[in-house]
């Protein structure tokens, strides 16, 4: 009998990529979604007998999840990938940190009380949980699996930005603390990616405006040659290896495991020199900047993964590689919309 996944946020950048594969892999899924329009949506997209969807309307509801783990008894795994991440919010505290955190608990306390048979839980967290917004940029600082953020909860109400770095801390400390206190017999273990690129999981998924990660990309091909450069920079990873470090997290049987998915550094030159050396369609049409200084790195903390790399043992998705994969797709979609 194959084995049964709980993918909670099914709608997700991240999570639409993750549910593929596991579907591709002989898994059953079954994915919440907020509402039954986004369900239907999600259903038809992976278009598989194997997944089915529950709605889940709010994180924040008390016993959000427990219908869902409740009326699913075969699910033995539980991939916590639902949070929110707009920063167009009003009300940070309310609309981004409460959120994140009661999310979380919601679906341990779900676990707790109804899914005794679930074996392993992944939470889906980010770099941002490892450092304050200051720290990100500084490059005296080293970021590892090991890091801790020293952001509280009243600096994180001040805005989004640092309401985001928040609102990633707060949750999985929120797992971690569940973790040490109940001593489940489930494994935990956290996914923590940089800035993730790459394709959407579907090409219908390309939208003008795309999540938060992808837009970085999107963004640039709606410069003209004089525009200024963003300034975007940081670390990188590819959303197709985030989802595979999702599915190697239980597969390989990993636990208390913090995994720093990060592939290589980016600055908008690099960007641009990319999609300016690759697409004749786009020559002309974009900012050159200083070709030269996009070999260099940025300025900003040093990002070390070897425990993580170690852990996996597969390559990960060069820069070259996503920025590329991406804008074909974004052009194959207006192509076929035309």
């Amino acid at each position: 009998m194959s084995v049964s996944v709980l993918v909670s946020g099914a709608t997700g950048f991240i999570a639409q990529h993750t549910i593929k594969l596991l579907l591709s892999k002989g898994y059953n899924v079954v994915g919440t979604v907020r509402s039954a329009e986004k369900g239907e949506h999600v259903t038809k997209l992976f278009n598989s007998p194997n997944f089915t969807y529950e709605v889940v309307p709010s994180l924040t509801t008390p016993g959000a999840f427990d219908d869902v783990v409740k009326n699913h008894p075969e699910v033995t795994v539980f991939l916590h990938t639902a949070s929110p991440v707009s920063f167009k919010v009003l009300d940070v505290e309310n609309d981004m940190l409460i959120p994140a955190v009661e999310g979380t608990k919601n679906a341990l306390n779900a676990i707790q009380k109804y899914g005794q048979q679930i074996k392993h839980v992944v939470v889906t967290s980010s770099v941002m949980a490892l450092v304050s917004v200051e720290e990100i940029n500084d490059p005296s600082i080293r970021i590892t699996e090991d890091s801790k953020s020293s952001v509280t909860w009243e600096e994180a109400k001040a805005n989004s930005v640092i309401a985001y770095f928040g609102a990633k801390k707060f949750a999985e400390n929120a797992a971690w603390d569940f973790y040490e206190q109940e001593k489940p017999a489930y494994s935990l273990n956290v996914i923590r990616p940089v800035l993730v690129f790459g394709p959407q999981a579907f090409d219908s998924e390309v939208k003008d405006e795309l999540n938060v990660s992808a837009e970085v990309i999107n963004q640039l091909l709606k410069l003209n040659p004089d525009s200024k450069l963003p300034e975007e920079k940081g670390g990188f990873v590819d959303v197709r290896d985030v989802a595979k470090a999702h599915v190697a997290a239980f597969e390989d049987g990993f636990n208390e495991k913090r995994l720093l998915m990060h592939s290589e550094m980016f600055t908008a030159q690099k960007l641009l020199n990319i999609l300016n050396g690759h697409f004749d369609e786009l020559k002309g049409k974009l900012p050159t900047g200083n070709p030269e200084s996009g070999n260099e790195d940025p300025v900003v903390a040093e990002i070390d993964n070897l425990q993580t790399r170690e852990l996996l043992g597969f390559p990960f998705v060069d820069l070259h590689t996503s920025v590329v994969d991406s804008v074909a797709q974004i052009f194959k979609a207006k192509q076929s919309s035309k």
